[in-house]
């Protein structure tokens, strides 16, 4: 053992070379309990093949030794070799002392393979065998957590707060706020991410801080986490329509703007910045902004229906007709459909006298907008400008029905009945 102190301060010292080729000489005539010692010192030292070799060697002459399979276990698992991890571990008896701490490497590789029942069932046979160990509650918290099962997770959370030992560099007040956050509990959650954010400014924290906050309206908090997520990484562009969220609540739509600007510019190819950006500029009536937003968005996403369908419906207000016909053509080379495009569409067809077009949009349209008392007014009277009177007719009955205030329809109506009663 002393030889192996030697070697290590001499490694310690920077003595790297001639370090290791004493551990090498020591190996050669070590006992058992110096080789299990060697093990950890190569593990340590980060020479993790080393470490494997020297546990198979011991493993030959204890192959049931518990504490052995786990070292080798850990030594595959950082070495890649996960299948051998698992047998190493498969073989420890449930009556070893090593069988529970096998357990929980279990449950990581096999969650890391994806078969997460598996690794459930491993964390709670821990959980039985053990159930007063902290490290076996973080363990399912943190499996319960990563699965999306944030209810789940947070008994097991509370059970280790405050626990030093091995937890003891672990953020747990964070974790929970987290847990209780994703199960909708935003006040608890809250007093976590400000009790946690106190012993570290971490920034996945600051975010789930701030998104927390807005949930139960408490805009300034929100700002305030993200606007310092911001400063720390201005790149983390999730933030962002977040914060432009939080401002618009607070009234401070030219901040809000501002914010998405600068989310843009990290990330050009979020597309819901480009969305938020140009709802707000249309909201301050900055409507070329607005507009320009939109089309920037198409140029990235061409089938993006709901930028076509904001774009369209402004360029309608404008009576900007041929410029509706552009935008469609070039969205729909990508065969998309919508019936709000294909009112759009309908609308500006028959505004440049291209009727044939527009009848074929109207027809596409009426089947999801027959319930629309608009949409037949404007059908209706598309088609008595098409000698379908009849058809006509029809339209604004149904749209009276629905929304009796339209009056004036009651006119056409009543001179399409004389008309028939002349004819008859």
């Amino acid at each position: 053992m002393d030889r192996l102190k030697q070697a290590v301060s001499l490694i310690e010292s920077g003595n790297f070379e001639k370090g290791l080729t004493e551990l090498k000489e020591v190996r050669k005539e070590a006992d058992h309990e110096s080789l299990y010692d060697l093990s950890n010192i190569y593990y340590s030292l980060g020479l993790i093949e080393d470490s494997r070799d020297v546990v198979e060697e011991l493993l030959i002459h204890y192959p049931n030794e518990g504490e052995l399979l786990v070292q080798a276990a850990e030594c595959y698992v950082d070495l890649e070799q996960e299948q051998d991890a698992i047998a190493a571990l498969n073989k420890i008896d449930e009556n070893d002392a090593a069988y529970p701490p096998a357990l929980l490497l279990l449950a990581d590789l096999y969650q890391t393979e994806g078969l997460e029942e598996v690794a459930e069932q491993k964390l709670l046979e821990a959980k039985r065998l053990s159930p007063d160990e902290p490290i076996i509650d973080f363990g399912l918290g943190e499996f319960y957590l990563t699965q999306g099962h944030h209810l789940k997770a947070v008994p097991y959370y509370e059970a280790v707060l405050g626990t030093k030992g091995e937890l003891a560099n672990e953020n747990i007040e964070l974790r929970l706020a987290e847990a209780l956050s994703g199960s909708g509990q935003f006040e608890d959650a809250l007093t976590y991410y400000e009790k946690g954010l106190e012993n570290a400014r971490e920034i996945n924290a600051l975010f789930g801080y701030g998104f927390t906050a807005l949930q139960i309206n408490e805009y300034r908090k929100a700002i305030n986490a993200f606007n310092e997520l911001k400063e720390l990484d201005p790149q983390y562009s999730t933030l962002y329509p977040y914060l432009a969220k939080a401002y618009e609540e607070e009234g401070a739509v030219a901040e809000a703007i501002e914010v998405l600007a600068q989310g843009i510019k990290f990330d050009e190819f979020n597309e819901e910045l480009y969305i938020q950006a140009s709802r707000l500029t249309f909201k301050t009536h900055d409507n070329a902004s607005g507009e320009q937003y939109l089309r920037e968005l198409l140029a990235i996403n061409p089938a993006h229906i709901e930028a076509a369908k904001t774009l369209a419906a402004y360029l309608k207000t404008e009576e900007r007709y041929e410029d509706i016909l552009d935008l469609l053509r070039n969205i729909e080379e990508g065969e998309q459909s919508d019936p709000y495009l294909d009112w759009s569409a309908a609308t500006a067809y028959a505004q440049v006298e291209e009727y044939k077009d527009a009848i074929k949009r109207y027809e596409n349209a009426y089947t999801y907008f027959r319930q629309d008392p608009i949409f037949l007014e404007e059908y209706g009277a598309f088609l008595i400008e098409e000698g379908r009177r009849e058809e006509a007719v029809k339209a604004f009955k149904l749209a009276l029905e629905l929304d009796p205030s339209l009056v004036h329809l009651e006119e056409e109506i009543l001179r399409f009945d004389e008309e028939t009663f002349k004819e008859d």
